[in-house]
C-alpha cells in the first residue's frame, strides 16, 4: 500500500511464530497481526532481527510475507526485511514482497564478508536500483559487524528509491546527527530501533520506533508516541517509566546474549499469542526459568494496565 513520507509511528518488528519443527505457525501469526493492529500500530515490520530472519528457511520467509500482507490487506504499511548474504536472495525476497502487496523493503548491511564503506554504498545503490519497492536502510552494527557511516547515509539518501533508515545502533549521538543531516530533507524516514530511546529520539526529530515490545503491548507504545506528539509530559513520564520497567524485567533475565528474544517470546506465550519456540541456534528458557519470568511478566502486565 502507498504511505505518506516520512513513515511515522510505532512499527512492531513482528516475531515469527514457529512450531517445534521450525515451520510457520499460521494460527499464531494471524493472532499476533490482529493483536498489534487492534493496538493501533502504524505499520508492521517482518523479517527483522526480532523476527529471527537469519535463522528461517526461505520457505518460511515466503510464507510469512504472503500471509502477513494478505491478512493486513492494506490497513497499515507492511515493511519486509530482505537482508541476506546473497544479493540475489535479497532480490527474490523483494520480488515476493512486491507481489504480495508490501509497502517497502528493509535491509541491513550484508554480514560475514569483510567490506568497507565504499563497497557498502555500492551494495545499497545496486540493491535500490533493482528492487521496485522503496528501500529503508537498517543500521545494526552489533549484528552485522559494521555501521553505516553518516557520510554513507548522506550519499545513499540521494538515491530516489532509498527513503529512510532504521537505526538500531543505540548510539544517541549518531541518531542526533542523522536528524541534523536530514533537516533539509524532512521526507526521509528516521526510526529508532531500541524502544527505550523513543522519547529522546523523537525530541531530536525522529519519526517513531520499531518497538519489539509492541508485539506484546502495542497500546503502551502507541500511547507513548501520541503523548510525545501532544507534549503531555506527565503522561510521557509515566509511560516511559513503564517501558523501562518492561525492558528491565522481560528482556534482561538471565545471562544469555539472546535474553531479549527469549524474554519476548516467552512473555508472548504467557499472553497466549504464540509458543515460545525459537529457531536454532537459539533455544527457549527452561521451565524453571520461565516460572521466574512469569512472575516478572505478571508485574509488568499489572504496571501496563495501570497506565493504559
Amino acid at each position: 500500500m502507498p504511505f505518506s513520507q516520512p513513515l511515522r509511528g510505532i512499527i512492531p518488528p513482528l516475531v515469527t511464530p514457529i512450531h517445534e519443527d521450525f515451520t510457520l505457525d499460521h494460527t499464531s501469526l494471524i493472532k499476533i497481526i490482529e493483536h498489534t493492529i487492534a493496538g493501533g500500530v502504524h505499520g508492521i515490520f517482518i523479517l527483522g532481527t526480532t523476527g529471527e530472519f537469519a535463522s528461517l528457511s526461505s520457505i518460511v520467509k515466503h510464507e510469512l510475507i504472503s500471509m502477513t500482507c494478505a491478512k493486513v490487506d492494506g490497513l497499515i504499511p507492511v515493511l519486509v526485511g530482505i537482508t541476506d548474504c546473497s544479493f540475489n536472495e535479497s532480490l527474490n525476497l523483494a520480488a515476493k514482497a512486491l507481489d504480495s502487496g508490501a509497502s517497502a523493503v528493509v535491509a541491513t548491511s550484508p554480514f560475514y564478508m569483510n567490506i568497507g564503506q565504499e563497497e557498502l554504498v555500492n551494495y545499497y545503490q545496486k540493491l535500490a536500483d533493482k528492487v521496485e519497492l522503496p528501500l529503508l536502510l537498517y543500521n545494526m552494527p552489533s549484528h552485522t559487524g559494521m555501521a553505516i557511516d553518516l557520510s554513507s547515509v548522506a550519499i545513499l539518501a540521494e538515491h530516489p528509491n532509498i527513503i529512510g533508515i532504521k537505526d538500531s545502533s543505540g548510539d544517541l549521538s549518531y541518531f542526533e546527527s542523522l536528524c541534523d543531516l536530514f533537516q533539509e530533507k524532512p521526507d526521509f524516514t528516521i526510526l529508532v530501533g531500541p524502544e527505550e530511546y523513543l522519547v529522546e529520539t523523537m525530541n531530536m526529530g525522529g519519526h517513531g520506533a520499531v518497538a519489539g515490545g509492541a508485539n506484546l503491548f502495542p497500546e503502551l507504545y502507541v500511547k507513548l508516541y501520541e503523548a510525545i506528539l501532544a507534549k503531555n509530559y506527565e503522561l510521557v513520564e509515566a509511560l516511559q517509566v513503564t517501558v523501562l520497567f518492561l525492558s528491565k524485567n522481560l528482556y534482561s533475565y538471565g545471562t544469555y546474549k539472546s535474553n531479549y528474544l527469549k524474554g519476548l517470546k516467552a512473555s508472548m506465550s504467557f499472553s497466549g499469542l504464540c509458543k515460545d519456540v525459537l529457531a536454532l541456534p537459539l533455544f527457549p528458557y527452561s521451565e524453571e526459568e520461565k516460572a521466574i519470568l512469569k512472575h516478572k511478566y505478571d508485574a509488568v502486565l499489572a504496571r501496563v494496565n495501570s497506565v493504559l
